[in-house]
């Protein structure tokens, strides 16, 4: 497994702006430092083979000059993250001993790396992170990995130089055994190059070129790229256009991208680019395809030919997981990432080129089928590469960047109460330690007293926040101990002032996007549900499907007062008898009455929907529940097919709906699986957790009987039909855009919406027997809600992995039996017996443990050696009792776990039983000091007694 550093950074998928512009200029200055006078002809070389071999390079951005992300650097710098042959055939990503080999070929700059080879190693590397993960900054992180892995590549930059002691988080990759093997190749054939330019005059730095171009954005681009001179960048036409045709048509036509998906592909990479964009437009996946002229190209624009740029650029987080989904149905799927571009040619041909293009592309598709796996392929598991990779971020870095700088829109747009619901959803989001939660509230709260009275009613820019933030953190570090771990590292702020790059206001931060294109933004979550105060409302919604009863439910709630147990008034807004915007309507009339419980009878069936929810919980100052039908669900989607014939059947029973959909609906099946659909992409899982975490609570409507018998073939055969005609309908005409009725398919959506009906109510006795009584339903989701309304709802257990804050490893043994051991003790010595008389340890001693190491006395990399043993049982022997008027504790002797000895880091293992009143449990290691001095007494225990314990971490 590997892991490296991963810094604050501008990691700008695009082109022609001033983020590139930045980072071209970075780059050139890069190769002045490596290669000196040899930088010119080793850029234009170095672009050479780029363009020969088909090669993307993938680096992460670190400047001051673009606005504040996490902590301002000391320099500007660029680093290699990825480098990628993009030939023939699917991208191949360079393993990390590639990846190094080549940078250090090119004197390149690279991230430090680590390589763990063992099993112990890699189990070392995670528990020294969860050590870490609330306190950790550069120069103990960096100590603790050294001393855990088993290879250590140093960075090209010093981290702590370069950027300071905030460090953003690590990057793990699973990789294979040979690995370390290829890393100690490459680390002998090529060492660390030299820098020949640092003796040399670069010219005049990034930070100087913006300090001195400040009058417009344009100015500052075209100063940035004539210094980085024209190997680098030979035309500005990616930034400026041409001038023969100007700037205004920099936008290609939005033609061009269904041009590009009719057009026969000229190779193999074009064939699965079209598969991505095809499949991504028919999902409806939240992602944008921005085209523009390539203007490298100008003279072919006269021409039938079309040369553009495409930027791809995913907007939200959850169309990975979507998309992840479709790769496990089509395996041949290339990969999504977060943002990239590429260089797009479209051209006629006659028919004697187009059919030998026909040939070649077969026989490539042949050769590539049949092509031979690189080391690259092996080093990184192959297709398996996106899926094990894990970031591991650091609390410093997550509270200057999300608690602070992401919040401060809320902060002072909503005021500090929506404030602190952010930080504290951010936070249990996270799995912050406790002890740590406090901390940071007492902090942000200070923060935002201290920042809204200084600021006013003017909001704090995002792009310049540090300039009071830092300072802020500084004086509040220096109060005490505990509060500089808090903050990690601060004081040596940057001034940014004279060199910001100015940045168009109307761009979105990746830099490739603007507003003419309206993406919802990211909201945070409202409030943990512990309890929902009197003076707040309280919003009751259904992520569900048309027949999951919710209205049904409205009703016996409301006709019921009191039924939550609450004295405050409850409102049921029905979707179906309300016209226009029906979600600002539940916003307007909470507005009116803000204290109102609001039962939000419509499906809420998104994430566009949530977030609009959580949005409205800060507006109107509200708490908000969801109430989901449960169901098994399916790989792909939250609702089983037994939950969605149902829905089905209850709709189609129906008389005199208000909203028209019941039995007269003559495509009633068909918007079921439109509603069915919205949530394809999400496992049963996947769905409740994101609820969960959004929301604090989720209240689940019982829909099924649990020993039921299995959906009957028939209904399972007319429902997955249903299914696959809804997706080539979808597939041809998009979703809401065309009714069944009037397309292509309209024959068949009426045979099925005819069979849909004969096999649902040929199976009405079997579909009534498996619900689960409404009257009992209702029951069990108001006692839920009442218990929410309480504070006495169960959350949900999840199975993601908690980060906590080690402090120190130690085996836990059961105190069951260390009591029947000491009670044993007692019956056989008086002196024993007297001594515990008073102690009553039977109810007095409820936890026990044998220390190993604490990561403040013996260090980080001490605690994380003990992580290949977590969870394993180990056998303690018992072999004396000491004590004194002020503790007590056992002796102890650690056993082994597969031949491998345990040992403690303290001198004196023991388990602590029992201290006086005030008296700390660490005083216990003085026993064996006070008694030398004869102020302790010791009964020894034989032969010893001995007991399984289980390896923790606390």
């Amino acid at each position: 497994m590997y892991a490296g550093q991963e810094g604050g950074a501008y990691a700008k998928n695009s082109f022609g702006n001033v983020y590139t512009a930045v980072g071209v200029f970075v780059l050139g200055r890069m190769f002045h430092e490596a290669w000196g006078t040899e930088a010119i002809r080793k850029q234009a070389e170095f672009n050479e083979f780029l363009e020969k071999n088909h090669m993307c390079i993938s680096m992460e951005l670190v400047t001051a000059v673009l606005g504040d992300h996490g902590q301002r650097p000391i320099d500007d710098y660029v680093v290699v993250t990825a480098v990628t042959e993009v030939g023939s055939g699917k991208p191949k990503f360079f393993s990390t001993p590639e990846l190094i080999a080549f940078c250090r070929k090119w004197r390149l700059p690279t991230n430090h790396v680590w390589l763990f080879s063992t099993r112990k190693s890699a189990t070392s590397f995670f528990a020294a992170y969860d050590a870490l993960c609330e306190e950790g900054t550069a120069t103990p992180v960096c100590k603790a990995l050294d001393e855990v892995a088993d290879i250590s590549v140093p960075g090209s930059k010093d981290h702590i130089k370069v950027q300071g002691e905030i460090l953003e988080g690590l990057v793990a990759r699973i990789v294979s055994r040979d690995s370390s093997n290829h890393m100690e190749e490459v680390l002998r054939e090529f060492p660390p190059p030299l820098m020949d330019g640092i003796v040399h005059d670069l010219g005049p730095s990034l930070r100087e070129i913006c300090a001195v171009n400040r009058s417009d954005e344009k100015q500052q681009i075209q100063a940035l790229l004539q210094h980085a001179g024209t190997s680098l960048c030979p035309s500005f036409c990616d930034w400026f256009g041409n001038g023969a045709v100007g700037i205004h048509f920099r936008n290609a036509d939005r033609s061009v991208l269904s041009k590009f998906l009719q057009a026969h592909p000229a190779d193999f990479s074009t064939t699965k680019l079209q598969e991505m964009i095809r499949l991504m437009r028919q999902r409806h996946f939240g992602v944008a395809f921005k085209c523009y002229c390539n203007f490298n190209k100008i003279d072919s624009l006269s021409s039938d030919d079309l040369h553009f740029k495409m930027v791809i650029h995913v907007h939200n987080d959850s169309v990975f997981r979507r998309y992840q989904q479709e790769m496990r149905r089509n395996r041949g799927l290339w990969p999504l990432y977060r943002g990239f571009f590429v260089d797009i040619d479209m051209f006629k041909l006659n028919k004697e080129k187009a059919a030998e293009l026909v040939k070649d592309g077969n026989m490539l598709l042949k050769n590539i089928n049949g092509s031979d796996v690189s080391s690259s392929v092996s080093d990184g598991l192959a297709d398996e590469d996106a899926n094990l990779m894990v970031k591991l971020k650091f609390l410093t870095y997550k509270l200057r960047t999300f608690l602070i700088r992401n919040g401060l829109s809320i902060l002072f747009k909503d005021g500090p109460s929506a404030y602190k619901t952010y930080y504290l959803r951010q936070m249990k989001n996270w799995g912050t330690s406790t002890i740590k939660q406090k901390e940071l509230s007492k902090m942000l709260d200070e923060w935002a007293v201290y920042i809204r009275r200084k600021c006013g009613n003017r909001p704090l820019s995002s792009s310049t926040y540090l300039s009071e933030a830092e300072p802020f953190l500084e004086q509040y570090a220096k109060r005490s101990p505990q509060n500089q771990a808090l903050i990690g590292s601060a004081g040596s702020l940057v001034s940014t002032e004279n060199f910001l790059a100015i940045i168009d206001g109307g761009r979105d931060e990746e830099g490739d996007l603007h507003l003419d294109e309206e993406v919802t933004p990211l909201q945070p979550s409202p409030s943990t549900i512990d309890t929902v105060p009197k003076d707040e409302g309280l919003i009751v919604f259904f992520p569900g499907i048309p027949g999951c009863a919710k209205s049904a439910l409205c009703k016996e709630i409301l006709n019921t007062p009191g039924v939550l147990g609450d004295d405050r008034p409850i409102q049921s807004l029905m979707g179906d008898l309300i016209k226009g915007r029906y979600w600002q309507k539940v916003i307007d009339e909470r507005k009116k009455k803000p204290s109102v419980i609001t039962l939000a009878d419509k499906n809420a069936p998104n994430e566009e929907v949530w977030k609009l929810i959580e949005d409205m919980c800060r507006s109107t100052k509200a708490s908000a529940i969801p109430v989901v039908p449960d169901s098994e669900g399916t790989d792909s989607n939250p609702f089983s097919l037994d939950a969605l014939a149902v829905f089905i059947f209850r709709v189609l029973q129906r008389a005199n709906h208000p909203g028209n959909l019941d039995k007269a609906s003559p495509n009633a099946g068909y918007v079921l699986l439109m509603f069915y659909h919205l949530y394809e992409g999400k496992n049963r899982k996947e769905f409740e957790t994101e609820l969960f975490e959004r929301f604090g609570a989720l209240v689940k409507m019982p829909l099924l009987k649990p020993d039921r018998n299995s959906l009957p073939e028939p209904m399972k055969a007319i429902l997955e039909e249903g299914i696959s005609l809804f997706r080539l309908h979808t597939n041809r005409y998009g979703r809401y855009k065309t009714e069944p009725s009037k397309g292509s398919y309209a024959k068949e959506w009426a045979q099925w919406e005819k069979r849909l009906r004969e096999v649902l109510f040929g199976n009405a006795d079997y579909l009534n027997s498996i619900q689960i009584p409404f009257d009992i339903a209702v029951k069990q989701v108001i006692e839920q809600l009442k218990d929410v309304v309480k504070g006495e709802h169960k959350t949900p257990e999840t199975e993601k992995r908690k980060f906590g804050n080690i402090v120190f490893a130690a085996v836990t043994m059961p105190v069951k039996e260390i009591n029947c051991l000491l009670n044993e003790i007692a019956e056989k010595e008086p002196k024993v017996k007297d001594f515990l008389g008073d102690k009553d340890l039977e109810n007095n001693l409820r936890k026990a443990h044998v220390t190993l190491a604490h990561k403040r006395s013996h260090g980080v990399t001490a605690v994380a050696s003990y992580g290949i043993f977590e969870k394993q049982n180990i056998p303690v022997d018992v072999t004396a009792l000491l004590f004194s008027d002020k503790s007590a504790a056992l002796e102890v002797q650690l056993g082994s776990v597969n031949g491998e000895n345990i040992s403690s880091k303290n001198e004196w293992p023991h388990v602590t039983l029992w201290t006086a009143a005030g008296v700390p449990p660490k005083e216990a290691n003085a026993l064996p000091q006070l008694l030398i001095e004869g102020k302790a007494s010791r009964v020894e225990i034989e032969p010893p007694f001995t007991i399984a314990g289980v390896m923790d971490f606390y």
